[in-house]
């Protein structure tokens, strides 16, 4: 018969604390070979635009001993240390920062924060600096890079007017809180960043007129990651959004004039309203711009006659267009709502996405607004929904819009106002080159046509005459596309 070793209980346990008390006893050992580095969760930092005299968000990065031994970090220093703050293992003093000792297969914190002074040029001056890590004799580095921007801040309290604004392109504004003006002028070229919560009302006309090459943007001020590989200028509701407000009772009737404006990732994209009910209402001209990723709405036009042309107005948690009150003309524009399709957009305030809301909503019902007279020509208006427009009106034969050579993922409108439309019957992931967002495979929403597009060669070429270039400024063809983007290899 064999003999069996017992082990009781409490040399068990002895024998596991020798254990532990030898693998502490290790990694406790600092090692002085050369061949044994740290290593790290990013060797390049990018914090993308810095605006000058203001920190920045602090990025994170991992320092490993990868080994069974402990390693001492003899010296850590910087290059310049004119830009960048760090933090090492709860240490930001750089002086203290030696001979700092890591565990085997263990790691540290390392914190890190630009700030740059004003510069002496407007235009994005590229920075770098260098973290070294001296180890066994050995220099390892993180490379830290940012684009410093000189800015210039706007803080007006929310109970005063400035009657008279003229933004300039010689450097990006920040609009830090709410502003109200009375009649605003914007160069094209010009950026401006806004805060959370910022918001501008505009009480007169408003003048912005931005080109091709030089458009005028309107995006939320943080620069940075919402996630390791998510920019946060892909979440929707940054800022508030854009008000063109008339007061009557002190401006005549406004004139709002937005070309090449791009309008991104607010709450509301741009609401124009009157109290007038009467023949003369306020008017909006908005030409070849782009309303994008919004948590609410895109475009809101109440009491207000418009003229809408080339304008991709897209990706809106509510209505992409809501209208009430005044004359409405749409001609080739590109409305697409996919907001939270198939996955939900990167909403940071809300996640609340309402169902069926039509990508256009036409109310002619409230005796609270104008008459509503809204005609959609050479238009895409489609989505992840299956109606995505919506007239409301008591009678049909009491709506004076019409919609002629669009394509349309909607229920058949009323014969009465709808000519010589295309429907999609079904859904047509075809109509884009992209109608999804996957930030791992870097697919963003590209509402220009695809080579197999349903929209294309359907526009009307009789009213496209009047339009020979597209948004981008691409001449349209004898057989014009549909949207404000016409197809091109």
């Amino acid at each position: 018969m064999r003999n069996y070793h017992h082990i009781t209980p409490w040399k068990g346990l002895l024998l596991f604390a020798i254990a532990t008390m030898l693998f502490a006893c290790q990694q406790d050992r600092v090692s002085s070979d050369p061949s044994l580095q740290l290593s790290f969760s990013h060797d390049t930092v990018l914090f993308d635009t810095v605006f000058t005299a203001m920190g920045t968000s602090t990025h994170r990065v991992m320092v490993y001993n990868p080994h069974k031994n402990a390693i001492n970090i003899e010296q850590v220093s910087m290059q310049e240390g004119k830009y960048f703050h760090i933090n090492l293992d709860g240490e930001n003093d750089m002086e203290q920062l030696r001979d700092v000792i890591v565990r085997g297969e263990d790691s540290l914190f390392l914190f890190i924060r630009a700030y740059i002074d004003p510069l002496d040029e407007n235009s994005p001056v590229f920075i770098e600096d260098k973290i070294a890590f001296r180890v066994n004799d050995q220099t390892q580095q993180i490379t830290l890079q940012a684009y410093g921007q000189n800015i210039e801040k706007i803080q007006i309290p929310s109970d005063s007017i400035v009657y008279e604004c003229h933004l300039t392109n010689e450097k990006p504004y920040l609009l830090y809180d709410t502003i109200r003006v009375g009649n605003l002028t914007i160069d094209a070229g010009s950026t401006l960043y806004m805060h959370e919560g910022a918001a501008l009302f505009v009480y007169g006309s408003m003048q912005a007129q931005g080109t091709k090459d030089q458009p005028i943007i309107f995006r939320g001020d943080r620069t940075d990651k919402l996630f390791d590989s998510v920019p946060y200028r892909m979440a929707s509701g940054q800022w508030d959004g854009i008000y063109l407000l008339h007061a009557k009772e002190v401006f005549p009737p406004s004139k709002y004039q937005l070309d090449y404006v791009d309008i991104l990732s607010g709450s509301i994209g741009l609401y124009v309203y009157s109290e007038s009910t009467g023949a003369k209402l306020p008017k909006l001209t908005l030409n070849n711009s782009r309303i994008h990723n919004h948590s609410i709405y895109g475009l809101v036009l109440q009491n207000v006659d418009a003229d809408v042309v080339n304008c991709e107005i897209s990706n809106c948690a509510s209505y992409c267009v809501y209208l009430a009150g005044g004359k409405h003309d749409f001609v080739h524009n590109t409305i697409a709502a996919y907001y939270g399709y198939p996955y939900t957009n990167l909403n940071i305030h809300s996640n609340i996405i309402p169902e069926d809301v039509a990508a256009v909503y036409v109310n002619n019902l409230s005796k609270n607004f104008a008459k509503t007279i809204s005609s959609f020509s050479n238009c895409i208006i489609t989505g992840g929904r299956k109606n995505n427009v919506v007239v409301a009106t008591p009678l049909a034969n009491e709506y004076h819009g019409q919609f002629v050579g669009n394509y349309l993922r909607a229920d058949s409108l009323s014969e009465l106002f709808a000519h010589n439309n295309v429907y999609a019957a079904e859904e047509d992931t075809a109509v884009f080159q992209n109608i999804y967002y996957k930030y791992k495979e870097y697919h963003y929403y590209d509402f220009r046509l695809d080579s197999l597009s349903p929209a294309r060669g359907i526009a009307d070429s009789i009213i496209a005459l009047d339009y020979p270039t597209d948004r981008v400024g691409k001449t349209r063809k004898s057989h014009p596309d549909a949207g404000c983007y016409e197809f091109s290899l």
